[in-house]
């Protein structure tokens, strides 16, 4: 029965199509859409400041159940409420660690988070689109309920958040008797409604540009594990602004793990999975530090299938060739470590600057010559778990530390600061940079950034 009332209701708030491809669609209206218990759900983006992931909520007695408590948002203490329980959905039984998906709202003066299952997007429709609430739909009191949305083959239920925190124009009987289901807090909201004004298209605009910034960044974490940080901050505003110019409103989310993909592509440093060019390798042999030390330690970290460990091994052999030079390299994909010291190298790159550095096999295949290959020692290894390195001369560790957490990354790069000598340098990604952190300092030579301690 649900499914036909469903069915029933896109049907009523569909559009003719011969029309609609005689219209030009103007996008004066945006909302946030979320799931609950698998159904689609939205709330004006007017009224969203933001959306987090939060936990462990402090307890407030005698309130409602669906009260978690308060949280602490960078200082703004806010109630948290759970919507599935608001509306009497099935809940699993929480977790002491689980986080749960919030949408900030304002309400008045007041902000609250929303507990929601799944927060999807930013989507924007014209506003004359907005159906009037269907009374069939009747799992939800119809008094929640702004209006009807189709989009996208989608049924969006538009609730409206001042009716659900209690927000009203003067204070009535009926009100009233309202305002009972809400807890203390929610009380608190002032007794009639703001004068709203028109918003801009620009204010409009800004507001949905920094949620759709917010959802992308969450998504990049959820799809590809790239956590936003002060490593790489920079790059991925950016990044998002050309992104903003490559794709058309309706998309600047990821539909698929492809559009995140294609979203980090530029994000990674020349010939990281691939055999270097010689370019680069000169850029590289220039910027190393002169270093006349009988035994030179160097750390690669992601070392993934060895295009890069074994290339950096002939620059410096080239670099420093009176010096044992010990490379211990190191990633966590165990079939690629595995197999990297039997890296075959195409004749293509075979005549070129790595010549020098190779041999030939009985069958004719192009390897390293021992010279290098004995510089190598790869190993299977978190780069956040402790190691028994000695203390190294380099570090080059491009395009690993933001795929860790933030909290991993400090523990790293505490790490770094610890392993690396006094004379040491660090090298990271090309789009990652260290310039907010006091205990490093940047040099760069030959185009190649480097940092000390």
């Amino acid at each position: 029965m649900e499914k036909t009332i469903e069915q029933t209701l896109m049907q009523e708030t569909s559009y003719d199509i011969e029309d609609q491809n005689d219209k030009i669609t103007i996008i004066d209206f945006k909302m946030i859409t979320f799931s609950l218990s698998g159904k689609d759900y939205a709330i004006d983006i007017m009224k969203v400041k933001e959306i987090a992931k939060a936990g462990h909520f402090t307890y407030v007695p005698n309130t409602s159940s669906f009260v978690l408590g308060v949280h602490n948002l960078r200082g703004d203490i806010i109630p948290i409420i759970d919507l599935r329980i608001f509306f009497n959905i099935p809940v699993e039984e929480r977790k002491d660690d689980d986080l749960e998906n919030l949408i900030v709202v304002s309400v008045g003066e007041q902000s609250f988070g929303v507990v929601v299952d799944h927060i999807d997007k930013v989507v924007g429709i014209q506003q004359s689109s907005i159906q009037p609430p269907h009374p069939l739909f009747g799992d939800i009191n119809i008094k929640y309920i702004s209006g009807v949305v189709e989009n996208a083959n989608r049924l969006f239920i538009l609730l409206d958040i001042d009716r659900i925190f209690g927000l009203r124009q003067a204070p009535t009987v009926e009100s009233a008797k309202e305002q009972e289901h809400f807890s203390p807090a929610q009380k608190t909201i002032a007794d009639h409604k703001p004068t709203q004004k028109q918003e801009t298209p620009v204010l409009l605009e800004h507001k949905a540009s920094d949620l759709d910034y917010s959802f992308l960044v969450e998504d990049l974490k959820v799809r590809k594990s790239f956590n936003l940080s002060l490593i790489n901050e920079a790059w991925i505003k950016s990044r998002y602004m050309k992104w903003l110019d490559e794709r058309d409103a309706e998309n600047i989310q990821f539909n698929s793990d492809e559009d995140a993909e294609l979203f980090l592509k530029p994000f990674a440093s020349k010939f990281s999975h691939d055999f270097w060019e010689e370019s680069y390798a000169e850029q590289l042999y220039k910027a190393l530090p002169e270093n006349t030390a009988k035994q030179i330690t160097v750390w690669n970290p992601g070392c993934g299938k060895g295009h890069e460990s074994f290339s950096l091994a002939c620059v410096l052999k080239k670099r420093y060739p009176e010096a044992r030079i010990r490379i211990y390299a190191q990633d966590t994909d165990l079939l690629a470590v595995s197999s990297a010291q039997m890296l075959r190298v195409p004749q293509s790159q075979a005549e070129n600057w790595y010549a020098p550095f190779l041999t030939k096999t009985v069958s004719g295949e192009h390897v390293f010559n021992a010279d290098i290959t004995e510089m190598l020692f790869f190993e299977y290894h978190d780069i956040t778990h402790n190691n028994a390195l000695p203390n190294v001369d380099i570090i080059f560790c491009r395009d690993v530390l933001s795929y860790l957490d933030k909290e991993k990354q400090e523990i790293v790069l505490e790490d770094f600061e610890d392993k690396l000598k006094g004379n040491g340098v660090l090298i990271i990604g090309e789009n990652e940079v260290l310039t907010n952190y006091v205990d490093w300092h940047s040099k760069e030579v030959a185009s190649i950034t480097m940092y000390t301690k």
